[in-house]
């Protein structure tokens, strides 16, 4: 974004040089970087670089200056000679070289750049989400193709950006230079600062020639980005802190953005106002209204911020007065730069960023505002919007799904250019996680249960209670791994994880309930009843093992919870070996097993004890019969056959 409204504070130490020449040089292009002035800058640092001066400090300077201004090619070049002189810098230079690589289409250096990006950044959110993402460009490609592009036929040779819908037209900033107004040039880009204008559109989506919009609202410094009252009566804009011939300053000297608000009065924008939020110390730029027009968003780097900027939201009282700005928080902002927000009719944020797994520069993001006011999944919207360089200001129609974006893009017309474009296909993947309970032993469909969905750091999503016997349902996102949990009073509580699909459809997890408090009367196996699985002797051994010992323990409480209750204890092997030798096994196995309650307190004579060999089967693996390890170990089975009760 060559033409970037949004100023964002750079803290770099000065570099320290050798040759008087030199340092004068580099002091002065140091003094232009501080104060923003990057073309400037540019020039004094490629003038001493070509002269054969290589100083780590001079690289960062050029590649950041070119970084800062957009320029991601030429960037990638410094950051290139940065890294050859020493490959150990700090975090942030990596991420820089990683989107600068991004520009050129070398994605698999880029990605090498982020590896180590994440190895040296310890907890920063850019880090943890290429880690989730890594294959972001799979991911990317999905989102793509769903658009139809065109330069919106409005652009000048200079910086043409960030458009908004009122009427039948849109407002838009720029650059270019009218006739009659006479505009400062700004250090910074080179350019005139820009004025709003406005461009009718006609109904085969092309634009009328711009005409200069609202007298009193453009000044001699930036004005940028308007939002507009559905009644089209009220205006949000973003400017220069410049008001009423009176210019801000801040602790630098430096004259940052704030948010003003101006309202429609006999046709002409009047009664211009800063909002209170606004701080000469900071910027506070970009509005955009939620649906109901009680809240507006936009991007600062006020206290608070987690990155280079961050998106915020404020509400809108309905005397007109406004609540504390809250920041959206790491579900959206991350420590790169979120700007530019835009909220369409179906409640969705579209937003630039540079802090998240992307094609280059700033990409544009797209997330669905839950009712809780939270976020869903946030997607980028893909290609050909997105694209290697910087794509932002998105706004869209949702009833005609046309809209316009700023990119500069190569082919443009001028810096930063706007386009027009077309959804052929909306971006959707929807995706319900349903699923029935069920008891464990009968399969019975349960009723009146609780089931509760976390996400993959099992945080509570949602949970509800399920009335009647009937399927649990929770609306999730696709491709993302989430874990149920069912709980019923007098029932053991059950979770389990599942990954739903990646396209729109249903993704099925049935569980089953184990009762906590189950029925026991003659005939009943104790083994089935208390979960006990095979008792495990050693091989031709017949002596309680240690893992054993567990089991039989819960055997040895049953009894001694029913003093009158009398059972008997039987053991079964396979086949493999002789008839013969599996029935005295078994039989010194049950014998083994009965003397244990025994000493453990169990009455001898509430205990029988038999062994059966391999003459109870539970399959066909007999003699002869070619089975797997898994059918003969379910013929290998302890049994607690309740005999008696009183």
């Amino acid at each position: 974004m060559k033409n970037s409204t949004l100023i964002y504070s750079l803290f770099f130490s000065l570099i320290s040089l050798y040759g008087y020449s030199q340092k004068a040089k580099v002091a002065e292009a140091n003094k232009q970087y501080e104060q923003y002035a990057y073309v400037d800058a540019i020039t004094i640092y490629e003038r001493v670089a070509e002269k054969g001066y290589k100083d780590e400090q001079l690289f960062q300077k050029l590649g950041n200056a070119y970084y800062f201004n957009a320029e991601l090619e030429k960037a990638a070049k410094w950051y290139g000679e940065l890294f050859a002189m020493n490959p150990e810098q700090v975090p942030e230079y990596y991420y820089r070289y990683s989107q600068a690589l991004k520009s050129l289409g070398d994605y698999t250096n880029a990605d090498k750049m982020l590896e180590q990006f994440n190895v040296k950044s310890g907890n920063d959110q850019r880090a943890k989400l290429y880690l989730t993402h890594k294959n972001y460009l799979e991911e990317i490609k999905a989102n793509s193709g769903r658009f139809d592009i065109a330069n919106a036929g409005i652009n000048s040779e200079l910086s043409d950006f960030g458009s908004s819908f009122f009427q039948n037209k849109i407002i838009f900033a720029s650059s270019r230079e009218v006739r009659g107004i006479s505009k400062k040039i700004s250090k910074r880009t080179n350019q005139p600062f820009t004025n709003l204008f406005g461009s009718e559109r006609y109904a085969d989506g092309t634009l009328e020639e711009p005409k200069i919009f609202g007298d009193k609202i453009n000044d001699k410094f930036n004005e940028s980005t308007p939002v507009f009252t559905k009644d089209g009566n009220t205006m949000y804009f973003t400017r220069n802190n410049y008001l009423d011939g009176k210019r801000g300053e801040d602790a630098q000297k430096t004259t940052l953005l704030k948010i003003y608000k101006a309202t429609l009065e006999e046709g002409k924008w009047s009664n211009i106002i800063e909002l209170p939020f606004n701080s000469d110390q900071y910027s506070v730029a970009h509005p955009a209204l939620s649906t109901d027009g009680k809240t507006l968003y936009f991007a600062s780097d006020m206290p608070g911020t987690i990155g280079q900027s961050d998106l915020f939201k404020v509400t809108i009282n309905e005397d007109g007065s406004f609540g504390t700005p809250g920041n959206l928080g790491n579900r959206i902002n991350t420590e790169g730069k979120e700007t530019f927000p835009f909220i369409s009719e179906e409640n969705e944020l579209y937003f630039a960023s540079d802090g998240r797994p992307g094609l280059g520069g700033l990409d544009i993001f797209v997330s669905k505002i839950e009712k809780d006011n939270g976020f869903k999944e946030i997607q980028n919207v893909g290609a050909p919007v997105n694209g290697p360089q910087d794509d932002f200001a998105f706004i869209i129609d949702s009833k005609s799904r046309n809209g316009f974006f700023t990119s500069n893009r190569d082919g443009g017309k001028g810096f930063d250019d706007i386009y027009r474009f077309t959804e052929t296909l909306k971006l959707g993947c929807n995706q319900e996680l349903t699923g029935i309970i069920t008891d464990q032993d009968t399969g019975e469909v349960l009723t009146d249960y609780k089931v509760s969905l976390f996400d993959e750091n099992f945080q509570l999503v949602k949970e509800y209670i399920v009335q009647g016997k009937g399927l649990y349902s929770f609306d999730v996102e696709c491709g993302k791994n989430y874990y149920v949990r069912a709980q019923k009073l007098d029932f053991e509580t059950n979770e389990n994880n599942v990954t739903t699909g990646k396209s729109t459809g249903k993704t099925y997890l049935n569980l089953s309930l184990e009762r906590r408090i189950k029925p026991i009367g003659v005939g009943t196996d104790l083994a089935k009843t208390v979960n006990i699985p095979i008792i495990y002797f050693d091989l031709d051994k017949w002596n309680i093992r240690p893992d054993a010992a567990f089991q039989l323990e819960k055997v040895a409480e049953v009894m001694k919870q029913f003093p009158a209750m009398k059972i008997d204890v039987r053991s079964h092997t396979d086949s493999r070996q002789t008839a013969q030798y599996n029935l005295n096994l078994s039989n010194k196995r049950a014998k083994s097993t009965m003397q244990w309650l025994v000493k453990k307190g169990i009455d001898a004579s509430r205990l029988t004890s038999k062994g059966y060999g391999e003459t109870q089967l539970v399959n066909g693996c007999s003699d002869g019969v070619n089975c797997t390890g898994e059918e003969h170990q379910a013929n290998r089975r302890s049994e607690f056959i309740i005999m008696s009760m009183k």
